[in-house]
């Protein structure tokens, strides 16, 4: 069972599965710190190629199963026109901002 974004303990992670799933580039990019990073099964990526490739022009889209951490991990389902669904993990770093400092995901 899937839990509904709206209710999705951490408002930055919420914001950011919010802004995935409505492919609103902008509003991601909001929620991201100006350094910000990732990772991809324990890779460091470029953020900006990843985004594009892996969400926004390839319509990714979360379904989160479960979350822990405070919110600020999460297990979820997740779809993209290029690699289909999978089951992942994501966890993020959030700021005192309330920005996004980081995000790692993968396979999980």
């Amino acid at each position: 069972m899937t839990i509904k974004t709206a209710k999705l303990s951490d408002p930055a992670v919420r914001a950011f599965v919010t802004a995935v799933n409505a492919s609103d580039r902008d509003s991601f990019r909001r929620l991201l710190t100006e350094d910000a990073t990732m990772a991809d099964d324990g890779s460091d990526r470029n953020l900006d190629d990843w985004i594009d490739r892996e969400i926004f022009s390839s319509n990714g889209h979360l379904d989160v199963d479960n979350e822990s951490n405070g919110g600020r991990s999460l297990l979820a389902h997740y779809r993209n026109d290029t690699w289909g669904e999978m089951v992942t993990r994501w966890d993020f770093t959030v700021e005192d901002d309330g920005r996004i400092s980081r995000f790692e995901t993968g396979e999980a």
